[in-house]
């Protein structure tokens, strides 16, 4: 037996593997996968086991410190997965096992400042900056404090040299701590009669002196006599009025048993059958159509012993299906196959808002066996349904990005539903696709692997057509084969007929006969529509950079200074256009130098401005909102759809949440106030980010014998991306970016690092990045690099976030992963096929 092990400490940032022998109490009780704590340097870590080992590779070893869990906390193939996504993603191993423990277990170690009493007389308080004073200040308000926790009261202030001043000084003292993990399970109280309802029936005269006494413990016992199994306590107070010093006079007289029970916190315990609607329970005896047929045989046929031949990737499908056609019977049947042989399945959905839809529908199919993930769960919620995932008690786990992780043991199918969405991208460190993960992990786990949609994303379409994936095609939709016409109105022409506002005339006209039948409409707005673009409302024309023909975008300061206080903000700072990838800037133009018009404005509208509108059209109208400010909530997301569904509202208007597979039968008209929005972001995934965004929304409307339209609002008609999405022709547009990829080398035809530096002095940050660009550079000539190119360093689209300044350099070619190993770039952002360089 190995006495020795390799562990992955719990340290940000740290990339290494080290050895650690077993005291010998822990001697045969841990293997890969378990978490425990070590020592490391002078600190106290967390831990994961990667495997055991027979010879360190050190010649002295420290002893493991403790076990935080009997049972493993990964499985062997989570491990392999997270050493894979370390890899390919450029992060550390420490951070991808940090993504599979849930939050609450993983925890890091800190420092905990105090004030000393003993401080040096002559020590006046840290007066050698305005940060010692703060810092002072603060710990003799609050008393000592962990690291972090002064983080939240320093943002974007560098405070730990001042700390370390201080504590040389005298000044503070600092301790080395591990905050214990902050989930646990959760136990309740119950109750159970002990006896035979004859014996406490026979003591029911002596159970109190007074009759108010006797009363209560009589009714107790006579509630408990009705129960067969054990009761939490809470249910005999409410039923018999008693208290707990009643249940322990019962308990002492051994005519019932207290014990305290674990109990599961499950998020899905209030969804009953009776919530999950006549359409969910009766997809049960569903009549598959011919193409339905025809990709599920083949999907079935993947669950026989895989690998048969290791050159095909017989278990990974692309399922391109128009909206409603009835992809998700086909998740569903192939879980039921995954199932039957033992395996569990994950099914991944981009967004928290559609998952209580995907939920129901899979409840009613596998009673009992479902789980749920997501980070709106409390964290106990979380906890325990990670641990029934880890004993194999759910069959199914459903969630955004972060339900991949779940501890299954023996994962049969991994479904990635709306497998273009740029959600599955984290847009923070460390940064992971959840979809390139997905693919895989099902390889390492022997399981088929299903990327449904119908609007792939470019690579997905490329790889399918390279052999990498099978595609299976569902071209119509199951209830109606016609898919919804699109009326595309130019708004150019509707300032010219003096109509002004918000919505054209065909979408007013469109929306009173839709409330009028008592039907359902969606208005969607693109919220990336608030960081405005410059373009004339009178003949279209859109600000560009004449060297690199990116659109330009409004700031409100240039790119290299922006005045500290508000009142120093001229007019000047006020009317800078900028190139975001080439540095080309201007001032903003009084005049459009197209058609000579003065209707020249940066735009941006927001989703409650629209609501507004809606309800002066039409008062009786009933509305609701569905954005960021209004899902803040736990449950938002569940409550405004249901509302919506049970027609509590008639128009529901939002962002972009409204383009993820919603199935809303009493839909007719979706209304897309301005359609261009993201399409003028200087970005080379916009094109395709647009598209997909509006054929989404566009197939929300006459999913149901109903039918429906869209009307299509947008100041570009002609623009290629407008033109493919109101004839809903993916096809088309595929094999028209796919020659602009081509012709720039973006992907497929390339790979991207995205590098980021941010910093709250601007000059620092340009400063940076100018210094690794040089160094990059010389680093391409020397290695003779000449299929990669550099692009940068530019500021990032949203030059300033949380008051930090920030620059980015994007590396093209073949693999440009390589040059980035080889480079050491401390506090930069690391970024692995970047879904938008932004």
């Amino acid at each position: 037996m190995s006495a020795y092990v390799r562990i992955a400490v719990n340290v940000p940032n740290l990339t290494g593997e080290f050895d650690y022998h077993l005291p010998p109490e822990l001697e045969g009780r841990l293997g890969a996968g378990h978490l425990v704590t070590v020592p490391f340097g002078k600190q106290t870590v967390q831990g994961v086991v990667l495997e055991l080992i027979a010879t360190p590779s050190v010649p002295e070893t420290k002893p493991i410190l403790s076990l935080l869990d009997p049972l493993p906390a990964l499985t062997a193939a989570q491990i392999a997965l997270a050493r894979w996504m370390a890899d390919h993603f450029l992060a550390s191993l420490a951070a991808m096992l940090d993504l599979m423990l849930p939050a609450g277990l993983a925890q890091q170690a800190d420092v905990r400042y105090a004030l000393r009493d003993d401080r040096p007389q002559t020590m006046d308080d840290g007066q050698r900056s305005v940060v010692h004073r703060r810092l002072v200040d603060l710990l003799r308000e609050k008393g000592s404090l962990r690291g972090r926790q002064i983080d939240r009261h320093f943002k974007n202030v560098e405070w730990r040299k001042s700390a370390q001043y201080l504590v040389r000084a005298g000044a503070l003292s600092s301790q080395s701590v591990l905050p214990p993990p902050t989930v646990r399970p959760k136990f309740v109280r119950t109750a159970q009669l002990a006896v035979p309802p004859e014996q406490a029936e026979a003591a029911m005269s002596e159970l109190g002196k007074t009759k108010a006494t006797l009363t209560r413990r009589q009714a107790a016992l006579r509630f408990l006599m009705r129960e067969p199994a054990d009761v939490n306590v809470s249910w005999v107070y409410a039923e018999s009025g008693c208290n707990l010093s009643d249940l322990q006079e019962l308990a002492e007289r051994e005519l019932i048993t207290l014990r305290e029970t674990e109990i599961w916190r499950d998020p899905l315990e209030k969804i009953g059958n009776q919530e999950l609607g006549d359409q969910e329970l009766g997809n049960k005896g569903l009549v598959l159509t011919q193409e339905q047929e025809a990709a599920l045989h083949q999907i079935l046929h993947a669950f026989q012993p895989l690998f048969s031949n290791p050159d095909l990737p017989n278990y990974l499908f692309l399922l391109h299906g128009v909206t409603g056609s009835g992809k998700t019977e086909l998740y569903i049947r192939a879980t039921a196959e995954a199932i039957r042989r033992g395996k569990q399945a994950i099914i991944l959905v981009p967004e928290i808002a559609i998952t209580p839809q995907t939920v129901r529908r899979f409840m009613s199919r596998f009673p009992g066996q479902v789980g749920l993930l997501h980070s709106k769960l409390s964290p106990g919620e979380r906890y325990d349904t990670w641990r029934r995932a880890r004993l194999g008690l759910l069959k199914v786990v459903i969630g955004p990005r972060s339900a991949l992780f779940a501890p299954l043991p023996d994962v049969g199918l991994i479904v990635a539903d709306e497998c273009h969405d740029g959600s599955y991208s984290q847009s923070e460190p460390p940064f992971y696709n959840a979809v390139t993960a997905a693919k895989e992990y099902a390889r390492l786990c022997g399981a088929v692997c299903i990327l449904g949609s119908a609007t792939p994303s470019i690579v997905q379409q490329y790889q399918a057509e390279s052999g990498e994936s099978l595609r299976l095609g569902l071209p119509q939709r199951i209830v109606n084969p016609e898919m919804p016409p699109v009326q595309v109105v130019d708004m150019r022409l509707e300032l010219k007929t003096g109509n002004r506002g918000i919505f054209s005339g065909a979408l007013v006209d469109a929306l009173g006969k839709t409330l009028e039948r008592g039907e359902q409409a969606i208005l969607f707005l693109n919220r990336r529509g608030t960081a405005t673009y410059v373009f004339c409302r009178e003949c279209g024309y859109v600000a560009r950079c004449p060297q690199c023909d990116a659109p330009l975008t409004y700031h409100v300061a240039p790119f290299s200074s922006l005045p500290a206080r508000p009142e120093h903000v001229t007019q000047e700072h006020r009317d800078t256009l900028l190139c975001h990838r080439c540095g080309y800037h201007r001032r903003m133009p009084e005049k459009c130098p197209t058609c000579g018009g003065t209707q020249i404005r940066a735009y941006g509208l927001g989703s409650e401005k629209v609501e507004t509108e809606v309800q002066a059209l039409f008062p009786s109208a009933r509305t609701l909102r569905w954005d960021w400010e209004t899902t803040r909530q736990k449950d938002a997301h569940e409550i405004i759809l249901s509302h919506f569904a049970a027609h509590r509202a008639d128009v529901l208007v939002g962002t972009q949440m409204l383009a993820k597979g919603l199935d809303l039968p009493l839909v007719t008209l979706v209304g897309i106030v301005l359609a261009e929005v993201g399409l003028n972001l200087p970005d080379p995934f916009a094109p395709e980010r647009t598209f997909s965004l509006l054929t989404q929304v566009a197939g929300r409307a006459g999913r149901s014998s109903l039918g429906g339209r869209v009307v299509l609002q947008t100041f570009q008609p002609e623009h290629y991306v407008i033109q493919a999405a109101a004839k809903h022709d993916v096809d088309g547009f595929y094999a028209r970016e796919l020659e602009e990829r081509r012709r720039l080398g973006y992907p497929p035809f390339s790979r991207l690092v995205r590098l980021e530096y941010r910093h709250f002095d601007a000059a620092k940050a340009e400063a940076e990045a100018k210094r690794v660009a040089e160094k990059l550079q010389g680093q391409l000539a020397t290695d003779n690099y000449r299929l990669t190119t550099l692009i940068g360093p530019a500021p990032c689209f949203f030059t300033r976030l949380d008051g930090l300044y920030r620059w980015q350099i994007v590396l093209r070619g073949p693999q440009p992963e390589s040059l980035v190993r080889v480079m050491r770039l401390d506090n930069w952002r690391v970024e692995m096929e970047p879904v938008s360089l932004l």
